[in-house]
């Protein structure tokens, strides 16, 4: 195996991956109780290394029946531009294909910007007149 080689591994990242991931995604603080309940638990979770470190990640939540929630979906910046995004996505789209029944929900939040990114698979934009809403706790 070489040190430039990315491997894409089927676990959770650690609690230590996943911070070191949110802040080069430039994403809002968590609190470490909450990453700790929530890692592992995912329906589906995989990791991206590079030499041992984790550079990537992506997860699947949900109720593993009608509901599927694409999440986490996380490349460090000196990692990106190297294809690893559609390998995470291709990981989870594969679950989503062998567990998903008809019918089910599938969905995810897209960053300003690259709502046509997920469109190669299959993801719409929600319409206006059907507005999604959310709400971080403890951030209102």
């Amino acid at each position: 195996m070489n040190d430039d080689e990315y491997i894409l591994e089927e676990r959770a990242p650690t609690a230590a991956e996943y911070a070191r991931l949110r802040a080069g995604a430039e994403w809002w603080p968590v609190d470490e109780e909450g990453v700790a309940a929530a890692l592992g638990n995912g329906l589906y979770e995989v990791v991206l290394t590079r030499g041992g470190d984790v550079v990537a990640c992506g997860r699947v939540t949900g109720d593993g029946g009608l509901y599927f929630y694409l999440s986490d979906i996380m490349v460090l910046p000196e990692s990106r531009g190297r294809g690893l995004g559609p390998r995470i996505m291709a990981a989870l789209m594969a679950y989503i294909e062998r567990t998903a029944k008809p019918g089910a929900f599938v969905a995810l939040m897209a960053a300003k910007g690259v709502q046509r990114y997920y469109e190669q698979w299959g993801f719409k934009v929600r319409p206006a007149e059907r507005p999604g809403m959310w709400r971080v706790w403890g951030r209102d």
